[in-house]
């Protein structure tokens, strides 16, 4: 397998790292969230757009919950959009502390979930916001719906060596994570990776500002938290149905095809029962952004297929 292939999700990933709630009336038949309470999850806020089944949408490395505007007008008339976003990224507040930042998000997460009595909600992560979803899902697999991961792996680490364990990435990920503590790189450094990442000039710059305004020990921590975190042993405890979306183009360059990098995605899902990947053709990392009509449709089939509110014609309005 060539080595570019197999380091495009961490490179993705150490790229972006260098780098008022809305009240919804609940539709007939469901219980209406209750009021939110946000000290109850200083790790992140949360925008609630739209009625219907719900929806949680998480987002990557580095970004708020911005980053999926666009997809919540595609889906905010279906569903009832909860927009994450976490503190110390793109500008937010950072929190207090960031002793085990990841897990904190993924227990005040499933808490949420509860708290506003969210049967199911259907996951849609990117990066980051993926590896959060599937952790939610193994952690309690009764409380979450289906799955949408987009360019996102259960275990980074073991990109290039999939024997890797936990224990073994460690000093790795300490080593990279007292590096990216220490601050930030230049705006035009942080740019010129960004750009690696996305197509859209006018992106990369929203990118690249959302990255300069990042807290960098929560960065630098959230990247050791997955780093050191493996969830491929439980991924057989994921009882919903599943979507991966990878991206390969941006690393044609360097030898990457679509069926190395696929079979990269294959051999670290292997374990999650009913999945299936797709490999955008066209789109970097930010496939929400680069590939925007690619992930609509693939999104679209799979909740039609696998959730109630599919039942009901998606809005192919574009935003």
């Amino acid at each position: 397998m060539k080595l570019a292939a197999s380091l495009r999700p961490l490179c993705a990933a150490l790229l972006l790292a260098l780098a008022p709630l809305a009240a919804v009336a609940a539709p007939a038949g469901r219980p209406a969230p209750a009021a939110d309470n946000a000290a109850a999850h200083p790790n992140f806020t949360v925008r609630v757009v739209g009625q219907g089944q719900p929806m949680l949408l998480i987002p990557g490395l580095t970004c708020p919950g911005a980053v999926w505007d666009e997809t919540v007008a595609h889906y905010q008339r279906q569903y009832q959009c909860h927009v994450i976003s976490l503190a110390g990224f793109g500008g937010a507040p950072a929190a207090a502390s960031t002793q085990a930042l990841l897990l904190n998000v993924r227990d005040q997460l499933l808490t949420y979930l509860k708290i506003q009595r969210l049967t199911k909600p259907v996951i849609i992560g990117h990066s980051l916001g993926g590896f959060l979803g599937l952790w939610l899902s193994v952690t309690r697999p009764e409380a979450v719906g289906p799955l949408v991961i987009l360019d996102s792996l259960p275990f980074m680490a073991a990109v290039q060596n999939p024997a890797l364990t936990a224990e073994q990435a460690r000093p790795m990920a300490e080593g990279m994570r007292r590096q990216m503590s220490q601050g930030k790189l230049p705006p035009a450094a942080q740019r010129q990776m960004v750009a690696g990442l996305i197509t859209d000039t006018a992106r990369i710059s929203q990118a690249t500002r959302w990255g300069q305004a990042s807290d960098a020990p929560t960065v630098a921590q959230a990247m050791y938290d997955m780093m050191t975190t493996d969830l491929r042993p439980e991924l057989g405890r994921i009882q919903e149905p599943t979507l991966v979306l990878g991206a390969w183009a941006a690393y044609q360059q360097y030898g990457a095809t679509k069926e190395s990098t696929k079979a990269i995605f294959a051999q670290q899902y292997a374990r999650l029962p009913q999945h299936r990947i797709e490999m955008s053709a066209a789109g970097k990392h930010f496939l929400m952004w680069d590939d925007t009509q690619w992930f609509f449709a693939q999104a679209d089939a799979f909740l039609k297929q696998n959730t109630a509110a599919g039942a009901v014609k998606v809005s192919k309005s574009r935003p």
